[in-house]
Order: structure tokens, then sequence, then C-alpha cells
């Protein structure tokens, strides 16, 4: 399966010449390699801007602060996720998780990811921003996964769209909660095995994996 090219998330126009992707792209692969040399607290603006060969003014023109930058360069590593149609839930659910888990083993996205959790614990405005920019856009592969299993039979229409809603929440937090944990807190491998069982217990539950 061809992996799509992920655009750089693009914070409103402020009007003047046009932006310029390659611009977009450098910068945000800037953003990465500084934070994992120098961390949160040694990341410079005008480190970024000179390793992406671009003024510090064009930076500053897409993005105004470290913060909103950050989130976006982390951003982007997690629109590369697919979910692929395996042919059934389960396999689907265990596939995107090992996607996340080698994403997540990257020492750009461990890196960055860590760092503005970390920064969000004591900025309101950038823990909203991580929930724009990453949340609730990973969401789209509950919404797909759940739709397509629909379209299989494996389980039923939603009947009530606000449920519903509620919970592509839920799965999301257990699955993006879980691997988490897993990977960087408790530093185990999320190997096929591993990705399996969640993946059953997810759509089973307890007592179907008993």
């Amino acid at each position: 399966m061809q992996r799509r090219i992920p655009s750089p998330p693009s914070p409103p126009a402020r009007g003047g010449r046009p932006r310029s992707a390659a611009a977009d792209e450098a910068i945000l692969a800037a953003t990465r390699e500084v934070l994992v040399e120098a961390g949160w607290s040694g990341l410079r603006l005008g480190e970024v801007a000179s390793r992406a060969g671009v003024a510090k003014t064009t930076l500053y023109r897409r993005w105004p602060g470290k913060s909103e930058l950050v989130v976006d360069a982390v951003a982007v590593l997690f629109d590369e996720l697919e979910l692929p149609d395996s042919g059934s839930l389960a396999s689907d659910v265990s596939a995107v998780v090992l996607q996340f888990a080698a994403l997540l083993e990257r020492p750009e996205t461990r890196t960055s990811l860590m760092a503005v959790v970390a920064e969000s614990t004591r900025d309101e405005a950038l823990r909203r921003r991580i929930g724009s920019a990453i949340v609730d856009r990973q969401k789209r592969l509950v919404v797909e996964g759940r739709a397509r299993a629909q379209g299989r039979g494996e389980i039923p229409p939603d009947a009530d769209p606000v449920a519903a809603t509620r919970n592509t929440d839920l799965v999301f937090d257990v699955i993006a909660g879980t691997v988490v944990h897993r990977a960087l807190v408790s530093a185990q491998p999320v190997d096929a095995d591993w990705a399996e069982r969640l993946a059953l217990l997810l759509v089973t539950g307890i007592g179907g994996t008993a």
C-alpha cells in the first residue's frame, strides 16, 4: 500500500506572498532536529531558521512562537498514520497500533511528543493546540475503522450520533493512551503479539478474551 505524503499543518494565512510548502517542511524538520539535540528549553527559533535555510522573519510569519511551531512539527508526523483495510476490525486495530508504536520509536517523535506534553501541563493554550492539531485530527482513524467495520457487519450502525462521538473519543483514548504508556512509560515492546491482544481486548471486551 502506497503511503500518502502528509502536508504540514498550516496556521491561518496572514496575507502577503504565497507560502512555500518546501519552506514549511524544512522548518518543521529542523524543529524536530533541534528538539532531539537540545530539548525544549534549548530550542531557539533562530537556530531552527538557520537549519531550515530560511530567514527568521519567514518562520515568524508562519508560527508566532515556539509552542505553535513544535506542536505542528509533531502533528505532521502523526498524519503519516493510516488505517489499512486488512479484512477485520481486530486486524485493522492491530495494524495501526504497530504503526503508532513504530512512529514512537523514532527519536524525533518521542522527544517532540514528550516535550510538548510536559510543557502543556503548565500551558492551557498549548494543551488546546495539541488537542486540535494532533488528537482531534487522529480521531479520523477511529471514525474510519468504525465505518469500515459497520460496512462489514462486524458492529451495528450508529443509532445515536452523540453516543458515537463519545465512543470515538473513548476508543481513541484507550488505544493512544495504552500504546504511549507501554512504549514511553513502561518502555516495553509493542510487538505483533501484544498488538493483537490489545485489539482483541478492545473488540471483544474483557469477557471475550478469557
